[in-house]
């Protein structure tokens, strides 16, 4: 058999510690290595329990006397010594708090449960325009506030909260099973530590009323669909004092009439006619910052994207803006005139005079579609 490692040694301690020291170190190495906390760990169950033994023994003085006269000898059942699964208390009463640490439990023992205030969210809606120069706009947001007829009591004028009889004020209860002992809310009182017999009737016993603040939000320029901006504890108020949640406002980018926007680029598309797409020219386009000139050279197709350099937008993190891209759609015109017409068909024939020159697009997909019925 494999000689047992010492329980000091184990436990990081002197032979001299205290017992607060001991307590300090096993909470400590079972936080570390608790099971549920190292799922992949192979190891964390055996030290788990080795930093549980040693605890056990150095907890209790009768044990830890014993322990330190006659080693392992003298804390064996088997071979006479200890007290066997007497004095668990200290043990269970440790081991209880890290449980609680361990899935959540907040507050220290013997006092009422401190949670934090959720977090709150706030969807704005605002322009293009507004996202790429930034604002400052104000929002209206429910709030939970203090009851003025009870003063936040909760207890109806005139009377007072009680102290809890199922926890005696501690807010929390402790379920033993063997030497583990679990420390939970209290059912009754729900962790306040008081009960309330006559509830204020303007809050029903809350202490707090619903009401509404108003609050000023800077909006920084760059902002993207779904940023967030964070109101720091300006979310729902915590409970028995603890800290206030956090406030995000989530932008939302109203749909815009000329632009889409891509990160920090812009696109548009523009109209442009036949005849100058055919024989080039110039055309103004709508920026942010107004209008701008592009030239149309001759010959330009349909969905030609034209790009316009640093007329995008500067996203909240980057130092250059982006560019804005040009989408030229060549329209057909409509509700010809008789004369118009005339000049088309006789533009058609002139085509076909030599289709393949003028038309060479048309030209390739044909010569494809021959190949791919050939085959």
């Amino acid at each position: 058999m494999a000689q047992k490692k010492d329980f000091y040694e184990i436990l990081g301690v002197n032979r001299d510690a205290s017992d607060e020291d001991i307590k300090k170190s096993y909470r400590k190495l079972a936080m570390k290595y608790h099971p549920d906390r190292n799922p992949d760990r192979k190891d964390a169950e055996d030290k788990f329990k080795e930093a549980k033994e040693a605890y056990e023994v150095l907890s209790e003085p009768d044990k830890r006397r014993a322990y330190d006269a006659y080693g392992h000898a003298g804390v064996n059942p088997q071979m006479g010594g200890g007290h066997g699964g007497e004095g668990f208390g200290g043990f269970s009463e440790a081991f209880g708090d890290i449980f609680g640490e361990i899935f959540g439990g907040r507050g220290g023992r013997g006092g009422q449960q401190v949670y934090r205030g959720a977090d709150l969210r706030y969807n704005m809606d605002i322009t293009l325009e507004q996202a790429a120069r930034g604002t400052e706009t104000k929002i209206r947001i429910p709030s939970l506030e203090d009851c003025e007829t009870c003063k936040g009591s909760g207890a109806k004028p005139g009377t007072s909260a009680k102290t809890c009889h199922t926890c005696n004020g501690q807010g929390q209860v402790r379920m033993q099973q063997g030497f583990f002992s679990i420390q939970q809310t209290c059912p009754t009182c729900h962790g306040t530590g008081k009960v309330i017999p006559e509830p204020c009737t303007a809050c029903g016993g809350v202490g707090r009323v619903k009401k509404h603040k108003t609050l000023s939000v800077k909006i920084p320029s760059g902002v993207d669909d779904g940023d967030r901006i964070r109101l720091s504890g300006e979310g729902e108020a915590g409970v028995n004092g603890g800290p206030p949640g956090d406030l995000y406002v989530v932008v939302q980018l109203k749909p815009h009439t000329v632009f889409q926007r891509e990160g920090a680029d812009l696109h548009c598309e523009m109209p442009i006619s036949f005849s100058v797409a055919a024989l080039g020219g110039e055309i103004n386009i709508p920026t942010l910052d107004g209008e701008a000139k592009i030239k149309i050279p001759a010959e330009t197709q349909s969905g030609q994207v034209f790009r316009l350099r640093g007329k995008g937008i500067r996203p909240v993190r980057q130092t250059s803006a982006g560019d804005l891209m040009c989408h030229v759609v060549v329209e057909t015109p409509v509700r010809l005139t008789d004369r118009q017409k005339e000049l088309l068909r006789e533009l058609e024939e002139i085509n076909k005079i030599d289709g393949d020159k003028h038309n060479p697009r048309a030209k390739g997909f044909m010569d494809k579609v021959k190949d791919f019925f050939a085959g």
